[in-house]
Order: C-alpha cells, then sequence, then structure tokens
C-alpha cells in the first residue's frame, strides 16, 4: 500500500507546457508535517484509472495538481462521496481555485491542504460528464478545438495558437439553431454561443468571469444574442476591461436543470476547457453539494455549514 497523501499531478499542465517537479512537491508537503505519495501523469496517460487505483485503498484525502481539466477529471471520481479534494492550481488560468480563492503559489496552496478546512460545493453535469466551472456550446468550443490544432500541427504555444484560434473564430461567429426546454417550455434561440456556470457569474465590470460562490444550488445560463464580427470584437474588448453593461448581449436565466436540442446531432461541448462531442439534446443539471473540496477558512461570521 502507497504510503502519504495521494496527489496527482499532470506533468505538462501551465501555460508553456512546463514539466511539474514531483521532489518538490513532496518537499513542499513534507515542510508541513504531510507525507504525499506524488503521481506524475504523463501525457497520453489514464487519470481515471490512477484516480481509480488510488481510491481502491481508501483515502479520506486525494489531491489533484494541474489546470482545471485534471481538476475536473479528478474530482468526477470523487462525487457523493466521503472522499475530499485538495487542489494544486498548476495550470494556466485556475478558474475553480480561484473562485475558491484558493492561491496559485504552491507553497500556500499546500498549507491550505495541511490546514484541512473543508466545504462541500455544487457540480454540474451535463450528459453524464461533470463541470466545475462551466460549460459551453458554440463559439469557444471551436476556439478550443481550433487550438488544440495549430498547437499541435504549426508547433505553436498555447496563447499564440489561442490567439490564432479566436481571431479566426470571431472573424466568422457563425450561430447555430437551438431550442431551449426549461420547465416544459421551449425557446427558440439563434445563437453563436451557450455558456452554463456552475452558480451565478458576475457578467459586469472588474469581476467579470468570477463567482462569488459555488454553494447556491443552481446553474447559470447566458444565451448570446447574434452579432457580427466587429460587434463580437467590441463585446471582447468590453469583457477583459470590464467596462460597459452587458444587459443587452445575452438572455440570462437562473435554473436548476434543463436541456438543449440542437440542429445537428453530434455537437461540440466544452467542460471546464475540455472539449468532447455529445449527442443531442443535451441535458444539463446541477448536483447540489457534491463535491467536499480543501478551502481557505472563511472571515470570522462567514463559516460556511459542511
Amino acid at each position: 500500500m502507497a504510503v502519504g497523501i495521494p496527489v496527482i499531478v499532470n506533468a505538462k499542465s501551465g501555460p508553456d507546457g512546463e514539466a511539474n517537479s514531483s521532489e518538490a512537491i513532496q518537499a513542499a508537503f513534507q515542510a508541513h508535517g504531510m507525507q504525499a505519495n506524488v503521481i506524475v501523469m504523463e501525457p497520453g496517460q489514464d487519470i481515471a484509472e490512477a484516480v481509480k487505483r488510488v481510491l481502491a485503498e481508501g483515502p479520506p484525502l486525494v489531491v489533484a495538481g494541474g489546470g482545471d481539466g485534471t481538476i475536473n477529471a479528478v474530482a468526477s471520481h470523487l462525487l457523493d462521496g466521503n472522499v475530499t479534494l485538495g487542489v494544486l492550481p498548476l495550470g494556466t488560468l485556475n478558474h475553480f481555485a480561484r473562485d475558491l480563492k484558493i492561491p496559485f503559489e504552491v507553497e500556500q496552496a499546500i498549507r491550505i491542504i495541511a490546514d484541512g478546512h473543508r466545504i462541500t460545493v455544487d457540480v454540474g453535469e451535463v450528459n453524464g460528464h461533470i463541470f466545475l466551472n462551466n460549460s459551453s456550446i458554440g463559439l469557444y468550443p471551436a476556439i478550443v478545438a481550433e487550438r488544440e490544432q495549430a498547437q499541435k500541427h504549426l508547433g505553436l504555444g498555447k496563447w499564440p495558437a489561442l490567439v490564432k484560434a479566436t481571431f479566426h473564430a470571431l472573424r466568422d461567429p457563425a450561430c447555430f439553431n437551438a431550442v431551449v426546454c426549461i420547465e416544459g417550455k421551449q425557446r427558440n434561440h439563434q445563437t453563436p454561443f451557450i455558456f452554463v456556470g456552475n452558480n451565478a457569474y458576475v457578467v459586469e465590470g472588474f469581476s467579470m468571469g468570477k463567482r462569488e460562490g459555488m454553494e447556491d444550488g443552481v446553474l447559470s445560463m447566458y444565451i448570446l444574442h447574434p452579432k457580427k464580427a466587429l460587434a463580437m470584437f467590441w463585446l471582447g474588448v468590453r469583457s477583459l476591461l470590464g467596462i460597459g453593461s452587458h444587459a443587452g448581449d445575452f438572455d440570462d436565466f437562473l435554473i436548476t436543470d434543463f436541456h438543449i436540442e440542437a440542429q445537428n446531432a453530434n455537437i461540440e461541448v466544452a467542460t471546464d476547457g475540455e472539449v468532447q462531442h455529445m449527442q443531442s439534446p443535451i441535458r444539463y443539471r446541477i448536483r447540489p453539494r457534491a463535491l467536499h473540496v480543501l478551502a481557505p477558512r472563511p472571515a470570522a461570521g462567514a463559516e460556511q455549514a459542511d
């Protein structure tokens, strides 16, 4: 039986795919009085199989080190149980860690794990696949797929590939037809982009794209209105700078479950930055308080019940 806290690490997470050092991670855990069993996942290795092997030994805690995709891959096996997730944000954007206020520095993130403060958060689900942050259909999955192609075939780094893919997508923001079914009522939409968040996202100002919490038991859905290339580019600029109002740019909903019937039977759907093909209808639901995770202690008087 392996000794120490299981720490499953993506070897090549991060903006430039730099290697993550198992020795450095082990030393950081030891500095906080903990022994870590660091399992480094190389490209092509199956994280799901690694998690299953770890869980067979019955640990109370499993730590995931990597970006949002890695955190998602580990968390998906810990739902509705007693095993707690620890987070080492080693990726490019680290949305889940950011919204939980987990520091991005490894040593400080391990300090949060050592402190042992457990909270319970909601998880979103689409056609049986979970998302900790968000899921989307349309423009964003197309950008991700093209970015990956640029990295693979042109040898571009993640950021140059993303810029190239984004420019190409915004140059011709094609719409698709979607029938959104909420509480038995159908709404027809023509849109370039549907965004579904695990809990409510801030959509105005400098905090745009962040969440205040993940325990309200709702999904947020934003359906973007059709836009031409210049208007789409200006929307992106305003979003990045946190200026102006976006109230007229989309229809928004707070709901617990719904489904989308699309014109194509096979649809690209993004979940926490990873793109998968799913069959229509695309069914979304919230799974309230489904995941235990270690997070910073809240300010006095604001403690969450576990």
